[in-house]
């Protein structure tokens, strides 16, 4: 008896390309919109409000800036319908590819019990008690979407990126959570450990930023041959290095040239952090060096990710673009969204069709010796 194996490959699943046109479809027009209500909307509309000595002497500020601001709160809308349709279809999908068993006892639900509750939050806005009800199913929903996550992934860099987005992501919910709380019971100690939860969430978010490039931004080693990603990948450190050096040390540098520079450049800066502040919830409490290289790491890799036509991409693109506070309903959804198509992106290892042993000759023939062509 002759023992033969069968030789395996691995195959990348969950492409938006396997999925419906109107997945397709949706899941692009989410992403689209979601990036142009952050700049009209969350940063372009803060910038307007940071330039008011400025429209004193400029009249075309104030019309511009209000035109924009109101552009992204049309998109605002559009973005709260298209993650209702993402959201509604993906859920279908996993029902009708695993039934209502495993993770979906949970995840259906929540998700499902979140969709009501915005609706819901439109007609009655939410009291204490609704927002954190609201922020604890998501956080649930959250929680079982990154244990499958880490259950089919099993490289060390996939669940290093999810472990630290979930615990920076929960941070923020905990820090929700646990205030609302508090103020619905009407004491006035303060909640255990927010500080903290706060804090800690933004530095190990702005670090699984970070982490997405070791995850998914394969292409950028030394180690290749191929002569072009070699090359690609000393211009990408050279530049990374080159950035993140710059901006640790450029106010002491500044400061050392001209101390009213450095000055005049700090304020800029303050301004800036003020802007992103509010329109992603970063404090900017680290370096801004750090959350340069995560802009810089997750920007490469979630371009290329598009590029190839991965559902993470998608995924990483709206987790990340909902930024680190969760004001609103649909930046919940967006996460929530984002989690479920980065789980939906996975490798499978397919076993090819073995030779039929009945059909396979005794004795190989001249033809089978020279190529196998008959």
């Amino acid at each position: 008896m002759i023992a033969t194996t069968n030789p395996t490959i691995d195959r990348i699943t969950g492409k938006l390309s396997d999925q419906s046109l109107l997945f397709q479809y949706t899941i692009k027009l989410v992403l689209l919109v979601s990036f142009s209500e952050l700049i009209l909307y969350r940063l372009v509309s803060r910038l307007g409000m940071h330039l008011s000595k400025l429209a004193q002497e400029h009249e075309w500020i104030i019309p511009t800036f209000t035109a924009l601001t109101q552009i992204g709160q049309w998109l605002l809308n559009v973005v709260a319908i298209l993650l209702f349709l993402a959201l509604s279809v993906a859920g279908v999908n996993r029902m009708a590819g695993r039934g209502f068993t495993g993770s979906n006892r949970i995840v259906i639900p929540c998700v499902a019990l979140l969709l009501l509750l915005t609706v819901g939050f439109l007609l009655v806005p939410p009291a204490f008690l609704g927002s954190a009800i609201y922020n604890l199913v998501a956080l649930v929903a959250l929680i079982c979407l990154m244990v499958e996550y880490l259950s089919t992934h099993t490289e060390w860099s996939h669940r290093a990126m999810g472990i630290t987005y979930l615990l920076g992501v929960g941070g923020w919910l905990y820090y929700q959570i646990m205030s609302t709380i508090y103020s619905f019971i009407g004491t006035v100690a303060a909640p255990p450990l927010v500080y903290e939860a706060h804090r800690g969430g933004e530095g190990l978010l702005v670090l699984s930023s970070i982490l997405v490039m070791w995850a998914y931004g394969q292409g950028v080693s030394f180690r290749t041959r191929n002569q072009r990603q070699r090359r690609r990948a000393i211009w990408f450190w050279a530049t990374s290095v080159s950035v993140f050096t710059t901006m640790l040390f450029l106010d002491y540098l500044l400061h050392q040239y001209n101390p009213g520079m450095a000055g005049n450049i700090r304020k800029a800066a303050d301004g800036i952090g003020w802007i992103f502040q509010f329109g992603m919830g970063y404090t900017f409490f680290l370096p801004f060096a750090f959350y340069l290289t995560g802009l810089l790491c997750w920007s490469y890799t979630v371009i290329k990710l598009l590029n190839m036509g991965r559902l993470a991409g998608y995924g990483l693109g709206l987790m990340f673009i909902a930024g680190y506070a969760l004001l609103y309903s649909n930046l919940t959804l967006m996460v929530v969204l984002g989690a479920m198509l980065l789980t939906m992106d996975r490798q499978r290892r397919d076993t090819t069709e073995p030779a039929s042993a009945t059909n396979a000759p005794v004795v190989s023939t001249p033809d089978s010796l020279a190529g196998g062509h008959i």
